[in-house]
């Protein structure tokens, strides 16, 4: 790299790489303990640097730092041994430098050593640094093979690493954090789920939300990006349903969607329909889907055939019926008993609804490996999609009303809450009942004050003002002309003083003259003073 170097660099002359390389590999063989952990810690500092890895790995060296990690029996944190903790935390930082480098693969390690590793993530008094180290390592390992992931998945178990979640260490944690989600990332579908459902069990969200989000410690910038991959494997796993149509000859699927109306209007028409014929009873109930807003009153089923959202939103609108079944009478109630033009549809709002929030949420899309934007409310919740639905459901039934909209505003209602949800996810609510007050409280007149204020349209001007603020650039080269109307009088003196200096000429402004005539007074002052003195 002699051509690289530029005149003038300050050059520090060092052992060359081979040399160092041999020293070390003898120095980490040494009888002597003091000389071995300062080899190791040497040898932790230098494989770093690529040619001097190569050089130690072309010696066989990893082949003496897997000896010492695999017959190193006495790495307890208690203070008899604290140098052989510090030992073992150089040899395997040393390991990781050197395994940087990709000139060894993962799969080549022993299981031996991997066993090894695996239990100082297991045992409960173990040197901290030891214990980062080795949660890096299997963190490292995951996504190389499939046999390595079912391993350590096996190894170590979901239980531990919440144990480890739940220390005061903040790098321990983060470690933990990051086994977790490579685990996670690693895992095939049905093992994510099954691997969600069991955090979920365990609360995990709730320990996030206090001890994490909210604790006194500043978020770093890792930790968080971990938080947004934790948000993103649990909102995909709505994509399933997200993706599957509705199957109308799906017992399950239709009794869902009978609920829906039996929920809303029970008490009105069970009584009654069952003196009915079955035609009868057929056209109640298709009155009923089309008081419910669904397009299709005959077959529900096929608005529900559009994917995505397609099952999400019949799931989204079962579980808002029965969780808050008084809102949602309300909702029905209120909409069948308007002029037809001014009801809002509640299905049809809901199917668009649940679309909504899965592009908002990027529900479906796979993981950025850089983002680090989560919802802190997120982890506040249990049933966040569904919870979020609910709200915003009844947030556009307000609109709706603050509109005053008829079925052809359908669309136009719609954006309108889409950019009330928006705006109030980009202030970050801690929870989802701030998210709720904050929602409300952007309604339709103060979308419209943002929109106008964000525009800053420039002030109507009357014909005679026009003429004093217009000023053309006219090219020599070709008949054309570029018009301007300038917003106010002060700028329309910056640019025609401004094109006048550019073009050589005098500027003729009267701001010109006015700051002429300060500059001028200015001078003949400091020229007095000048003379007082």
């Amino acid at each position: 790299n002699r051509g690289e170097i530029k005149n003038g660099s300050i050059l520090r002359l060092t052992t060359s790489p081979d040399q160092e390389a041999e020293r070390l590999y003898s120095g980490i063989q040494s009888n002597n303990s003091d000389v071995k952990t300062d080899s190791l810690k040497k040898l932790a500092s230098l494989s770093q640097d690529v040619t001097f890895a190569q050089e130690f790995i072309n010696r066989n060296g990893l082949k003496q730092i897997f000896y010492i990690v695999e017959e190193g029996n006495e790495v307890l944190g208690s203070a008899g041994s604290l140098p052989a903790g510090e030992m073992l935390a150089h040899t395997l930082k040393a390991f990781m430098e050197l395994m940087e480098h990709d000139f060894v693969s993962w799969e080549t390690l022993s299981a031996a050593f991997i066993k090894k590793i695996v239990s100082y993530v297991n045992m409960n008094v173990v040197d901290a640094s030891v214990q980062q180290l080795s949660l890096s390592i299997l963190e490292n390992m995951v996504p190389t093979s499939r046999l390595l992931f079912e391993l350590v998945r096996k190894e170590v178990t979901l239980d531990r690493l919440l144990t480890h979640l739940q220390v005061t260490n903040a790098q321990l944690q983060l470690k933990a954090m990051a086994l977790l989600i490579a685990l996670l990332l690693a895992a095939t579908d049905a093992e994510r789920r099954d691997m969600m459902d069991y955090l979920r069990e365990k609360n995990i969200r709730q320990f996030i939300h206090k001890n994490i989000i909210h604790s006194s410690e500043p978020l770093g910038d890792e930790m968080a990006h971990y938080l947004y991959v934790l948000q993103s494997v649990s909102l995909n796993l709505c994509e399933r349903r997200m993706r599957t149509s509705m199957d109308p000859y799906s017992q399950e699927q239709r009794e869902l969607l009978q609920s829906l109306r039996q929920t809303a209007f029970e008490s009105e028409s069970e009584a009654a329909a069952s003196n009915f014929s079955t035609e009868r009873r057929r056209s109640l109930c298709a009155k009923e889907f089309r008081k419910l807003g669904f397009t299709n009153n005959s077959n529900p089923a096929e608005d529900l055939r559009r994917a995505p959202p397609g099952l999400l939103a019949l799931d989204n609108m079962v579980y808002f019926s029965r969780h808050t079944p008084n809102a949602y009478s309300r909702f029905v109630l209120e909409n069948s008993s308007r002029e037809d033009k001014h009801e809002c549809p509640f299905a049809r709002s809901s199917i668009q609804l649940t679309l909504i929030l899965c592009e908002i949420l990027h529900v479906g899309e796979p993981c950025s490996e850089t983002a680090q934007a989560f919802y802190p409310m997120f982890f506040g919740q249990d049933h966040f999609f569904e919870e979020l639905f609910c709200i915003c459901i009844q947030l556009v039934n307000k609109t709706w009303k603050e509109m005053r909209a008829t079925q052809e505003d359908f669309d136009k209602v719609l954006q309108v809450v889409r950019e009330q949800i928006t705006r109030t996810l980009s202030l970050k609510p801690t929870s989802l009942e701030l998210f709720k007050t904050r929602v409300n409280a952007l309604n339709y007149s103060e979308i419209l004050k943002l929109r106008q204020t964000e525009r800053r349209l420039p002030p109507v001007l009357s014909p005679q003002d026009v003429l004093e603020l217009a000023f053309s650039i006219v090219y020599d080269v070709e008949e054309y002309c570029l018009n301007f109307i300038a917003p106010t009088r002060y700028e329309f003196c910056l640019w025609t003083d401004g094109l006048n200096v550019l073009l050589g000429k005098e500027m003729t402004s009267e701001r010109t003259q006015t700051d002429l005539d300060v500059l001028l007074s200015m001078e003949l002052k400091l020229r007095l003073l000048d003379l007082e003195n």
